[in-house]
């Protein structure tokens, strides 16, 4: 029970990752907001999640692990309700802001208390599970958030949260006991500070240098140098300080370390591969919003399937192998996506999907069992807040940087495309061309630019899903260090009552 209780909390948090995704347009046009604008509504969530993921662990220690878990349920779901009922893009950035504020302890919590709960010969089953919680809500969010969209109002992808919410309170009051509280504990509120201008500046950065021309702007040089300056900043005092705001004795752990590293690049390619599917579906190829979320619901089916397989084969077959068969099943995805025209079929786009899901499966479990196995006992709470912060982190940048580079590469297409409408190219001499795509005529002109922004479009999402899939090989050289403990930190599981 005490698992199924902090299962809810952590999809009803994961949920809100993407359920907005396919629901963007209909926000966009309710409040008037541009394209790059829109953005916001899923970037805010993120930057302020992983802001308030590391403190999660000192918040626990100061005032009780189940206390500040109940808070941020409530905290929570009345954030939704906020913007459910939000009446302008102002308002719903500012409650997507305290969404993830409130939600950001839910994750490293709910893991926590996971890891004390089983042995260490039963946490491979109990990471498969926490695995499903977290990585399920994004892919079953645009599937989810486009049913509600259709059938009611996109305000009802933040009310979902309000049952969720309430079961995952109630049992949580219910099942699971307080740990004890240490009141002598302080926050390092410079290393907290410097880490959260640092994330918040690098974010700023990655938005909006596309709309105001990078470096030609004064603003956009500002907020690079006051993230180099904040980064500095964090890591000199990580390195001096007695008490840190996050441990160097965590980087120590070499599989830990190597953990944090390989959960940012998923974090930027999964979750960024979903940010992207949504417009192609819906703007290239014209699916309707039930329609786009129900082709990306099988990368959930895929996700489950292999986590719990992946759970089963803890402890049998070495982690390393399992690590390399996720990263060849995400790169293999991502390659047939490579090769996607907006008159791809829906039974490719799902199988494709299915595979990118069962790649998560087997890259998700793995890497969060061997990032814990021999991480002291002590630790622990701060390595799953790092761990988390590092993935939230990977997600924000991730579609910061794929949007950047979509239009960006869009304007290069067009233009390189355009340059091939010419009173000498013989293509237009053909007169079932010419009666249509005449360049003489404003019709003909306007069709002709609208077929040469589908045909930009369409290329610019190829190159993103390519650098998506670069990425995912440029990991696999990790897999080689990491070391496999010839014996595992051993600590007591705790004991409930």
């Amino acid at each position: 029970m005490v698992t199924l209780c902090v299962i809810l909390a952590v999809i009803m948090q994961a949920l809100d990752t993407t359920i907005a995704n396919v629901a963007l347009p209909y926000i966009q046009g309710s409040v008037s907001a541009s394209s790059d604008q829109i953005n916001w509504v899923l970037t805010s969530y993120i930057v302020a999640a992983a802001i308030m993921t590391p403190p999660s662990a000192f918040l626990a220690r100061r005032f009780g692990r189940k206390r500040v878990l109940l808070w941020a349920i409530v905290g929570f779901v009345v954030s939704s309700v906020l913007c459910g009922i939000a009446q302008s893009l102002g308002e719903i950035i500012l409650f997507r802001l305290m969404q993830g504020l409130a939600g950001a302890a839910l994750v490293p919590l709910s893991q926590g208390i996971l890891l004390d709960i089983y042995t260490l010969e039963e946490r491979g089953s109990a990471m498969a599970l926490f695995g499903v919680s977290v990585m399920v809500g994004p892919v079953l969010g645009p599937m989810l958030g486009g049913w509600l969209t259709e059938n009611y109002s996109w305000r009802w992808v933040f009310f979902i949260n309000v049952p969720i919410g309430m079961l995952a309170l109630a049992g949580i009051i219910y099942y699971v006991h307080e740990t004890p509280t240490d009141k002598a504990t302080r926050l390092d509120w410079l290393g907290f500070g410097s880490l959260s201008v640092a994330i918040m500046a690098i974010q700023l950065f990655l938005d909006r240098g596309e709309q105001l021309d990078w470096f030609s702007s004064g603003e956009i040089i500002i907020e690079a140098m006051v993230a180099f300056a904040a980064t500095y900043v964090f890591l000199v005092h990580t390195f001096t300080a007695d008490t840190p705001f996050i441990s160097p004795k965590l980087f120590k752990d070499r599989n830990f370390s190597i953990s944090v590293v390989f959960i940012f690049i998923i974090g930027i390619t999964y979750l960024a591969s979903l940010a992207l599917m949504t417009p192609y579906l819906q703007n290239l190829m014209g699916y309707p919003v039930l329609t786009a979320g129900m082709v990306m619901g099988p990368r959930g089916l895929g996700t489950m399937c292999t986590m719990f397989l992946a759970g089963r084969l803890i402890g049998k077959v070495d982690t390393r192998w399992l690590l390399f068969w996720g990263l060849c099943l995400s790169a293999l995805s991502m390659y047939l996506m490579t090769g996607w025209t907006p008159d791809v079929s829906i039974q490719t786009i799902v199988y494709v999907g299915f595979i990118q899901g069962s790649s998560l499966g087997f890259l998700f479990v793995p890497l969060t069992t061997v990032a814990f196995a021999t991480l002291p006992t002590a630790l622990r709470a701060d390595g799953t807040g790092l761990y988390s912060l590092s993935r939230n982190v990977g997600s924000s940048v991730g579609i910061s940087i794929v949007s950047v580079l979509l239009a960006q590469n869009i304007q290069i297409n067009h233009e390189q495309i355009a340059a091939y409408v010419t009173p000498f190219n013989h293509a237009f001499d053909a007169w079932t061309v010419k009666s249509m795509l005449d360049p003489v005529t404003a019709s003909g002109r306007a069709a002709l630019d609208a077929m040469i922004n589908v045909q930009a479009s369409w290329v610019a999402y190829l190159d993103d899903f390519k650098l998506l899939m670069l990425l995912s090989l440029s990991v696999m050289p990790l897999i080689l260090i990491i070391k496999a403990p010839a014996k595992p930190v051993q600590d007591e599981a705790l004991v409930i009552d």
